[in-house]
Order: structure tokens, then C-alpha cells, then sequence
């Protein structure tokens, strides 16, 4: 962290992460963005109904009664009865959303993430194996919802910028974002929102991107760079939308796999890359790196356009 050069989001994604991401964030108060909350890949932890034993809240996540073809599998029996004393006791959210709001309250700067929604997400029986074994479960993803709506509510409620994880889950995604703009309309856009590492297609983009005015998207090689799909995003995006990212675990490759990006966002936009750096230059003149630099602040700050044009306004407190 001594020679890190660039300021970082730090993601939280499970309960342990908490804690540690507060820590850091103490820490390195100046290279250090904290981001709270529960990642979609985790949300299995998380009980919603209060007084659910252990093994009622597992089961009825993984074998449940309303798919016969799942509880009655021998082969999912199985490898339930082999994760369940694997599995911590899961965490009831009311409690998880208390001390959501605790660590958000805490840091003024801090952002809702990283949360969202996967389809794709296997559960493995050990998570912290060097070599995962997977279990045939996934999260229900009325589950996932769940958890991620009440998530939404706090950011919104407090007036915090997020990181929203999608995979294969566009429609869905499309669907929130829709919903929670009807339900809190000013409130909505006082907030910024990153599809981060973002996989949806061009034409999904462009959609999200009229609809809402709130709304970034972010590229990382680490994952984007896997399909050529991360170019034609690029290319589509508008020039004020666009943010890069690392999306790694180690903070000593998180600046050179971030400028990976940049020099890509150069490449496909035809945008000049700055060999030096020139204070009060013209727009007109701006780098590939003053542009999302202006495009970071731009969502840092919030207060967007509402869909009926008006700008949301600061709520007093």
C-alpha cells in the first residue's frame, strides 16, 4: 500500500471481508475508498427468515421441497449431507443491513459493494481451497434478489454510490434498475450506480444507459478481456459513462491491470494517451485519462438527471 500510486476501491463480499475492508481503510485514508456489502456469491450465508435453524435455512436454499427433481436426487442429497458441516451458521439480515449501515455511516466516502446478482455462481464446499471443489448447488435467485434489494434500499436511504456485480442476469438487472427508479425517482438518481466488469451486450447497454441517467459502466481486463465483446462496450458507451478498473485481489497489480484498460479505452475510442500531465488544459484537449478522471468525479458526486430532466437535489438532514 506504501507505493501504490492510484486510489482503490476496496470491496467487501462476505462477512469477513467487513471488518477488514474498515481496517484498510483507516489505514490508507487517503488511497483507500471503502465498499461495504454483500456479494452476490456469498448471499447463501444470509437468512431472511429469523429463527431458521442451520439446517432448515441450507436446505431450503439447496434441496428445495418445491423442486422434487433437486431434494429427491440422490447425488444432490449426497453432496448436501457433505457441505452442511462445512457451512458456517448462516447470519440473519437484520443484522447484516445493522451493521451495513454502521460501516456506512462510519466512512462519508464509502460506497454499497460490491452486490448484484449471478446465475452462473456455483457453491464450492471449500471456498478457501487452493483447487475448489463445486458442489451442484447455486443460490436461488430470488434469494440473491432479496438481499440485493435490501442492500439497494440502504445505498439509497443514505445516499451511497454502488458496484453492481451482473452475470448472466440482464434481464433481471434491467428490471431493478427500472424498479427502484419508480419507487424512489429523485432519491434514485441522487445516487451513481457501476455495472462493473460489465458483460452485457451493446444493445443492453445502450438501453440502460437512455433509460438512466445514473448509470456507469466499467471494464477490467481480468475479466472483460476474455471476449472481444468489451471493445463494441467501449465503442457504444458514451464518452461520459466510461470507467476502468482492475477487478484484481492483489493490490501490487491493481494499477498496471487498470492502465491495461486505459490504454485499451485509447485504442478503440481514438483518444490521445497523456505522456505528461497539463493542468487547466481545454476539453477540448483532454487525454484518455483526464476523460475518466472527469467521468470518476462525475460519479463520485451523484445528483443526476431524473428521467423528467430535472437534476436530484441534496436531501437536508
Amino acid at each position: 500500500m506504501a507505493s501504490l500510486q492510484i486510489t482503490i476501491c476496496a470491496m467487501s463480499t462476505m462477512p469477513e471481508d467487513q471488518p477488514l475492508v474498515c481496517d484498510l481503510a483507516r489505514a490508507h485514508p487517503t488511497k483507500v475508498v471503502p465498499c461495504f456489502g454483500y456479494h452476490p456469491w456469498f448471499t447463501y450465508r444470509i437468512s431472511i427468515h429469523p429463527s431458521t435453524s442451520k439446517d432448515d435455512h441450507y436446505r431450503s436454499l439447496f434441496l428445495p421441497t418445491s423442486s422434487q427433481d433437486q431434494c429427491q436426487d440422490p447425488a444432490h442429497i449426497s453432496a448436501y449431507q457433505r457441505l452442511l458441516p462445512l457451512l458456517p451458521d448462516p447470519i440473519g439480515l437484520d443484522y447484516i443491513l445493522s451493521e451495513l449501515r454502521r460501516n456506512l455511516e462510519a466512512f462519508p466516502e464509502a460506497m454499497l459493494g460490491e452486490v448484484g446478482l449471478d446465475r452462473a455462481f456455483r457453491v464450492p464446499f471449500d471456498y478457501y481451497a487452493e483447487r475448489r471443489e463445486l458442489t451442484p448447488f447455486t443460490v436461488p435467485f430470488d434469494h440473491q434478489l432479496a438481499i440485493l434489494e435490501a442492500q439497494l434500499e440502504l445505498a439509497v436511504e443514505l445516499g451511497r454510490n454502488v458496484s453492481i456485480h451482473s452475470v448472466k442476469s440482464q434481464l433481471a438487472t434491467a428490471e431493478l434498475l427500472a424498479k427502484m427508479q419508480i419507487k424512489h425517482q429523485e432519491n434514485w438518481s441522487r445516487i451513481s450506480l457501476d455495472l462493473h466488469s460489465c458483460g452485457l451486450s451493446p444493445e443492453s447497454w445502450r438501453d440502460i444507459e437512455r433509460k438512466y441517467k445514473n448509470v456507469f459502466l466499467s471494464l477490467s481486463t481480468v475479466i472483460n478481456s476474455r471476449s472481444p465483446n468489451h471493445r463494441a462496450l467501449i465503442a457504444t458507451c458514451s464518452p461520459t459513462r466510461l470507467l476502468v478498473e482492475s477487478d484484481f485481489h492483489n493490490v501490487d497489480k491493481c494499477t498496471e491491470r487498470t492502465w491495461d484498460m486505459v490504454k485499451t479505452v485509447a485504442e478503440v475510442r481514438g483518444w490521445p494517451l497523456e505522456s505528461e500531465w497539463i493542468d487547466d488544459l481545454d476539453e477540448d484537449d483532454w487525454g484518455t485519462v483526464r476523460k475518466l478522471e472527469e467521468n470518476w468525479f462525475r460519479f463520485k458526486k451523484g445528483y443526476h438527471a431524473t428521467s423528467s430532466g430535472t437534476v436530484a437535489t441534496r436531501q437536508s438532514k
